[in-house]
């Protein structure tokens, strides 16, 4: 089965004005991301995703050259089965005999950034094209799945501290869930306003619900404790990236500092940065982004790391319908694995690029049975959105 083109397309989705959410990231004017589309000579296709920056809205010019320039080419004739050699081909580049042959990585100058997301994009194609080929979906060839469905968590949660608890409430009404997840940081200005819409957070939610923070990694060490010590009464789930990911040191100082759970790993790539918070015990829960972490072949070695040093696994899955299926099946056969993110922000990629849709009922989310992914992509939406 072998590899007879590799696509990139970048799809620029314009947001509503009523539907726009404001951040640290600025005002959420479009969804942005990158779908790569690869053809075997068999006939089989598959799709992945990759995107250019982990927030929603960016250009996607640089990936799609690297994937179509640089990347895709090297792939062109190999077996598109090969999966775990041609992780490695694209890694290490020239020098990828040497890692092949050796046992260990011989990285390019690449191995962090655009590159490492073009990769992920197109391993989880992939894992689409193995899944097709064997009308099985990747979740079975994982290991299988350890449960038909998982728990979900609303995410999202903008608004002001007078509103923060009506917001947050609405979105548990609309699937019946037991978790949120709501923004702090510089977004609220000072972090008096962070700690007051915590508060309104849980006094309007009670004490049954689940309410996780995501700084952005915003917060410098001292604030990041401080937000700690001020909301140790609310019951928070965990904190997600309290400080910047460039500083890992800083990251493990705010985990020893508190006893609530500390969650990251949305800004990192590959194995190597996972190691490095492992060993740091800078984390309880890794986050991973398999759009630019690596990709799926990445997230499993990733979920191993986890489960040696007892950290869970909670996919970062704020990305479009590959992005969310891949974090889906990686849950589904993860020892690790306890929750899935569901975007209740504005996100026509997860909702309109696929023709199926990913359903929450009762809190839960089922795990597809479909083959590959899973995952069936809306040709009409790509042609409405693409960027030439």
């Amino acid at each position: 089965m072998k590899i007879k083109s590799v696509k990139a397309t970048w799809l620029h989705v314009p947001i509503p004005e009523t539907r726009q959410h404001r951040s640290d990231f600025g005002k959420a004017q479009s969804f942005d991301s990158t779908l790569i589309r690869i053809e075997t000579d068999s006939g089989v296709v598959g799709h992945g995703e990759a995107k250019a920056q982990v927030g929603s809205a960016s250009a996607n010019h640089a990936l799609c050259a690297l994937i179509e320039q640089e990347l895709g080419p090297q792939l062109l004739g190999e077996d598109a089965r090969d999966i775990s050699r041609l992780w490695d081909l694209m890694y290490n580049g020239v020098r990828a005999h040497y890692a092949i042959e050796r046992g260990h990585v011989f990285p390019i100058l690449g191995r962090r950034g655009i590159t490492v997301s073009a990769i992920s994009g197109i391993d989880m194609a992939l894992w689409d094209i193995l899944g097709k080929s064997l009308a099985e979906p990747v979740w079975q060839l994982l290991g299988g799945r350890r449960q038909e469905r998982m728990p979900a968590y609303a995410s999202g949660g903008w608004a002001p501290a007078d509103r923060i608890a009506e917001e947050l409430s609405g979105f548990v009404e609309s699937g019946n869930f037991k978790a949120v997840k709501m923004r702090v940081g510089s977004g609220d200005g000072t972090l008096a306003h962070s700690v007051k819409r915590v508060h309104a957070a849980r006094d309007g939610l009670g004490e049954d619900i689940n309410i996780m923070c995501d700084a952005h990694g915003t917060f410098d060490v001292s604030e990041a404790k401080r937000f700690c010590r001020r909301v140790a009464d609310c019951d928070i789930g965990w904190l997600e990236e309290p400080v910047t990911a460039d500083d890992k040191a800083g990251l493990a100082e705010v985990r020893a500092s508190t006893d609530i759970p500390i969650a990251t790993g949305e800004s990192e790539f590959t194995r190597f940065a996972f190691r490095d918070l492992a060993d740091r015990r800078a984390a309880d829960i890794f986050q991973p982004d398999l759009s630019i972490a690596g990709g799926i072949s990445e997230g499993i070695k990733i979920e191993a790391l986890a489960s040696a040093y007892q950290i869970k696994l909670a996919p970062h899955l704020w990305g479009g319908a590959l992005t969310f299926a891949s974090g889906l099946h990686l849950l589904a056969a993860a020892s690790t694995g306890f929750i899935v993110e569901y975007s209740l922000g504005a996100n026509p990629m997860l909702h309109e690029l696929a023709e199926e849709d990913f359903l929450v009922e009762d809190g839960f989310i089922e795990i597809p049975r479909r083959p590959g992914l899973g995952v069936t992509v809306n040709q009409e939406f790509v042609d409405r959105y693409r960027v030439e």
